[in-house]
């Protein structure tokens, strides 16, 4: 799924379309969230509706007004004497997986040293939140100057504890299109649900960027180490912590957004300065021209650049397109299949093995090599020969043999969908796609509710897979296009 879906107009959310690779990475990395924009620009709607989609326990504090009893509740001596317990209510930030701390500059400096316990340890008073995942803040731009009295810029301690600093586009930064929605005032006062949509493509991305935590790409740290070197040299200071963390944004953003990495990576520069907010000079032209001497530094090339290429195609034709006719060489092919396979969702791993898997086997110089052969292979014997048959029919209600040690009876949302979608097949790529959808409900014990995007998006795969397996690159005997 690409972050061109636009997750947040799907839940109410508009003007935030600039930014959302920046969203989207904060929600995947769980790393602390600032957005500094001027009122009524939506900063606090955009947290709080994050929250519905995702289902959170959510609080929401006013940092000019909230008092320290209001976030711990009132304490007492435990019966043992030797310690405190605290009456907690529903404002207690005790049981909250996601706390949104609006108004952050103008709250007294001692509740922002309080704050910046639970913004960067998820911790108060020294006492863990074991349940906290998400941690948002809210603010104006500070100064006089900026018409907003009472608003402070942010102690660089506590400014450099937020991973992402989002500025907020003002009216006059939205397109028509988003004027118009945001003047639209249908969508006031509804939950913000997408029917699971971001919950799913968060925990399917997860895999990808713990892995890439492991493994970051080279050029990734050159270019973190690089512009952090540059920026120095201009007056603008990011501290060792900053860099590292730099590096983690760029990660967390490659894994939800497939924008061009050139442009990606300036926007997620942009958004890890913290001097945005403390008040001191961080000109867009400094960072900028830090970027570009940066990614000039570590542009892509080679291999790196198929890797990234391939990794980043949403299309799974394409993506199969890739492998088969531009790959560079075997062992690129193996790193591509591992990647894949440990960062795409079961159902694009098992369409990409049944399409591609019978060509790479059947060429003299398949591009992929021994290792990533043997990895498509298994998922490739694991979606053909599967214990699981599902009964096609016409009807509301579709039996399933049940797997080993269990039944169900399941409901298949768009079945007729996926059944016309099939009916005109060849006899042979009908029964591989009924093999793949089997697979899919032997490995999740459920039925897929898109049936029908699936097996589009799996027939287009096989289709291209099978042209280009005819070609002089992938000689085959197109086992796949029957």
């Amino acid at each position: 799924m690409s972050s061109r879906t636009r997750f947040l107009r799907q839940i109410g959310v508009y003007g935030y379309d600039q930014v959302e690779p920046i969203i989207l990475a904060a929600l995947l990395s769980e790393d602390p969230l600032l957005l500094i924009g001027r009122h009524g620009t939506g900063k606090t709607y955009l947290l709080n509706s994050l929250s519905e989609a995702l289902a959170l326990e959510h609080r929401h504090y006013n940092a000019s007004l909230v008092s320290f009893d209001d976030l711990v509740g009132f304490p007492y001596p435990d019966k043992d004497g030797l310690s405190i317990r605290f009456i907690e209510t529903p404002a207690t930030v005790w049981g909250a997986e996601s706390v949104l701390v609006d108004e952050l500059n103008r709250c007294k400096p001692e509740h922002q040293n309080r704050f910046f316990s639970l913004v960067y340890e998820r911790r108060v008073q020294g006492m863990p939140l074991t349940k906290l995942r998400y941690r948002w803040a809210a603010m104006n731009p500070a100064g006089e100057d900026n018409g907003y009295l009472g608003a402070e810029p942010l102690d660089p301690a506590l400014a450099d504890r937020f991973s992402f600093i989002v500025t907020v586009a003002d009216w006059s930064d939205l397109s028509a299109e988003e004027k118009a929605a945001v003047t639209d005032p249908r969508g006031d006062g509804a939950i913000s649900r997408d029917g699971g949509e971001l919950r799913q493509f968060l925990s399917e991305r997860l895999t990808r960027f713990k892995n890439s935590l492991q493994s970051p790409p080279s050029h990734l740290l050159g270019y973190a180490s690089t512009v952090s070197t540059t920026l120095g040299q201009a007056g603008l200071r990011l501290s060792p912590r900053r860099t590292r963390q730099l590096a983690r944004n760029l990660l967390a953003a490659c894994c939800v957004s497939d924008l061009p990495q050139e442009r990606l990576f300036r926007l997620v520069l942009r958004a890890s300065v913290p001097q945005i907010a403390t008040g001191e000079a961080a000109p867009r032209e400094t960072i900028d021209g830090a970027h570009r001497v940066a990614w000039e530094a570590v542009a892509l090339t080679g291999r790196e650049k198929w890797l990234h290429d391939f990794a980043i195609e949403a299309d799974l034709a394409k993506k199969a397109g890739l492998l088969l006719t531009r790959c560079p060489d075997p062992d690129t092919g193996s790193v591509a299949v591992s990647q894949l396979i440990a960062g795409e969702s079961l159902e694009r791993v098992a369409a990409f093995a049944l399409a591609v898997q019978p060509h790479l086997l059947e060429s003299e110089a398949p591009p992929v090599g021994p290792d990533g052969l043997s990895d498509l292979g298994r998922i490739f014997a694991e979606a053909s020969e599967v214990n699981v048959e599902v009964e096609w029919r016409d009807a509301h209600r579709n039996p399933l043999n049940p797997p080993a040690g269990g039944k169900w009876d399941a409901a298949v949302p768009g079945h007729e969908a996926a059944i016309k979608c099939m009916a005109a097949w060849p006899k042979k790529r009908r029964l591989r796609a009924t093999h793949y959808l089997n697979h899919l409900v032997g490995k999740t014990r459920k039925v897929p509710e898109n049936w029908a995007d699936l097996l589009r998006d799996f027939e287009r795969c096989v289709t291209t897979a099978g042209k280009l397996g005819k070609n002089e690159d992938i000689k085959s005997h197109g086992t796949t296009t029957e």
